[in-house]
């Protein structure tokens, strides 16, 4: 993210504040540590930027692998089907699934659960069927001592056998990504009382079926299903095959409207396919290329092995990924006992560390696939932050000086018309070097200007009623304010260029009539020595992490004491003359208002910077190939301004800037 951060956004109400524990300092000091070492902060956003691109690269073998496995059940059943036939089948249903993601999933959703349910359903009954028929004594495999065996006796091949015992247990990886649509109970559930024993049996029958017929390992899942119900079982394992294509695909465009939202993806259109539910988006260009990159692997690889082995070192290194940065979120969100803290990185991230030396030995048999996806994504992603810094931080060091307004005085330096002007950039201090730019290039400008800065806090949803943040930029006659539009990662921008102006409007006004209040009840209190009132509408202790001011974190009281304080200042208030409570009587007020509403009358006009980035020529060479080309590049092509703050065309005018990093 960019590093714009204000200790007026740990006052939003979705943030979660508790009182001080031994937990809570461990928590500060490792923040303090990774705040003050910015190799620790890179090592860290690269790690997160690694999971997320393999996250995506699963959007692309998840589809190719789920519906080339279930058309392949049609080799041994249909004469003369090949695996070019299988290869085209598997093709056109892809090409198809990707087509229908534009219409959204919310008409077709409510089957999902029915389908997949016959699904498991399916696999558990078969499981059953098998082991009954042909090898009950299978079942002895539970216990732990035959992993002992098994390596005894194999050794290194049982070793190798890891890399494809992984592809049992895909699925699992995206458990924690699942938790932005699910409920933790619901994933529990879920996965502890269906899935995981319907494929524990399905796996036992098969292993059972084999005992019987060992030259059916290549095609083991079709051959162990009862003649009688293939086809049956064939539809629904084509029809579960895109419904999991179908979920990671919705997971990869979530990632990336995330990753926009936090400043590590280049902007891209967002459709919302429901007007009900929010997390339902659609992005053209990533499901285009996903589909591409889909048709590409299973034209090249045209079997499901060499796909399996590429599959399994995303899965992989997803749950290694995973593993890390839960553990991260245990000591400093959830701030969990050491001891459990560090045995859940132990556990999982030893087995996982075997698997993962296991799927390794596959990388020259199709494994460097996902390292591939994952390396062209995550150059993408960490390109685009880097620029996106360095332009942020060049925006703070060439802001136009407090002094310089003030020796140009309220008209500044030319006409004032009226009018409003929403100057979009991303400061949330100080006025931006291109404001200076407008004042030069423009011969007036409007009675109101508000800077604008849509901002992602590190939160999921930002209420509604917290959204605006005002601030004055300079003194009352100048007219001129700041707007901090917050939004979570999880919020979505849905609101026209009207109601975003309108929304704007009324904070403004609810902002100059609060800062009157304000004003004078301190006149007030002043005047009436009120010394025992309290007015403060929040109140906030800090605990201070030495070595750093910034670490300041506060914590929330406890119910009883907010209430206490909101009963004292609903005293407090009650108290004061209605005179100082009354805003309606300031002449200032007033005039500020009307000249407000004046502006709003004329009309609205957008400010925005047609910024270009460059390297300074003194720079090295690396940072100049990747400012000035690539970077450069991503800017050219991702998503202009104008269309991505949904601003009206008529109304807006441009500024060219170049900007040195």
């Amino acid at each position: 993210m960019l590093p714009n951060r204000q200790p007026a956004d740990e006052q939003i109400s979705s943030f979660r504040l508790k009182l001080p524990t031994p937990e809570l300092e461990r928590a500060l000091s490792i923040k303090e540590t990774l705040e003050r070492r910015s190799s620790l902060k890179t090592l860290l956003l690269l790690l997160v930027l690694m999971g997320t691109s393999m996250v995506i690269g699963d959007g692309i073998l998840t589809p190719a692998i789920s519906v080339m496995s279930a058309v392949s059940g049609l080799q041994g059943a249909v004469k003369g089907f090949d695996t070019s036939a299988v290869v085209v089948f598997s093709i056109v249903i892809l090409v198809a699934l990707f087509s229908i993601q534009q219409f959204g999933t919310s008409k077709v959703g409510f089957s999902f659960a029915p389908a997949l349910a016959l699904w498991f359903f399916s696999l558990g009954s078969i499981g059953i069927y098998n082991l009954v028929k042909y090898d009950i004594t299978v079942i002895k495999a539970v216990n732990p001592a035959y992993i002992y065996f098994f390596f005894k006796k194999n050794s290194k091949d049982a070793w190798s056998a890891l890399g494809g015992c992984i592809l049992c247990i895909t699925g699992a990886e995206a458990m924690f990504a699942d938790l932005g649509h699910f409920s933790v109970p619901t994933i529990q559930i879920a996965f502890t009382f269906v899935v995981f024993p319907c494929l524990l049996l399905a796996y036992m029958g098969q292993a059972a079926y084999l005992m019987k017929y060992p030259e059916s390992s290549d095609r083991i899942f079709y051959d162990s299903v009862p003649e009688s119900l293939f086809w049956p079982v064939f539809v629904i394992a084509t029809l579960a095959a895109m419904i999991a294509s179908q979920a990671m695909i919705s997971a990869t465009f979530s990632c990336v409207k995330q990753a926009m939202a936090l400043g590590c993806f280049p902007r891209m259109k967002i459709i919302h396919t429901s007007r009900k539910l929010m997390g339902q988006i659609y992005i053209p260009v990533i499901n285009w290329f996903l589909m591409i990159m889909c048709v590409v692997v299973v034209s090249i690889f045209r079997s499901t092995t060499d796909i399996a082995n590429a599959y399994g070192i995303a899965e992989v290194g997803v749950m290694l990924v995973t593993t890390t940065l839960v553990t991260l979120v245990m000591l400093l969100i959830w701030q969990t006992n050491l001891f459990m803290a560090l045995c859940f990185p132990l556990v999982f991230g030893s087995i996982e560390l075997i698997y993962f030396s296991a799927v390794l030995s596959k990388v020259l048999e199709g494994g460097w696939l996902p390292l591939v996806f994952a390396s062209f994504f995550l150059s993408v992603m960490y390109i685009w932050n880097y620029g996106s810094v360095l332009k942020y931080q060049s925006e703070v060091r060439e802001k136009i000086s407090m002094d310089f307004m003030l020796e140009l005085g309220s008209t500044l330096g030319t006409v004032r018309t009226p009018g409003m002007g929403l100057l979009y950039n991303e400061l949330v201090h100080g006025i931006p070097s291109i404001f200076g730019q407008f004042l030069l290039s423009l011969p007036a400008i409007h009675s109101t200007i508000v800077f604008v800065c849509i901002k992602y806090v590190p939160i999921p949803v930002v209420p509604q009623e917290e959204r605006f943040l005002f601030r004055r930029v300079c003194p009352k006659d100048y007219h001129m304010f700041r707007c901090i539009a917050r939004y979570g990662y999880k919020d979505i921008r849905k609101e026209d260029h009207h109601a975003f102006e309108q929304l704007l409007v009324q904070s403004l006004e609810n902002f100059l009539r609060k800062e009157a209040q304000e004003l004078a009840l301190e006149s007030g209190l002043h005047d009436m020595d009120l010394d025992s009132v309290s007015v403060s509408s929040r109140d906030y202790r800090t605990r201070d992490v030495p070595g750093n001011e910034e670490l300041k974190v506060p914590l929330m009281l406890d119910t009883r004491s907010e209430e206490a304080e909101t009963s004292n200042s609903e005293a407090a208030s009650a108290a004061l003359p209605s005179s100082i409570m009354s805003s309606e009587i300031d002449p200032s007020l007033e005039y500020e208002l009307s000249a407000l509403r004046e502006a709003i009358d004329s009309g609205f006009t957008y400010f925005l910077a047609h910024g270009d980035v460059r390297a300074k020529k003194n720079s090295f060479f690396l940072k100049k190939l990747v400012i000035n080309y690539l970077y450069a590049f991503l800017r050219r092509n991702c998503r202009a301004g104008a269309a991505n703050m949904s601003v009206p065309h008529m109304n807006i005018l441009q500024v060219g800037m170049t900007y040195m990093v």
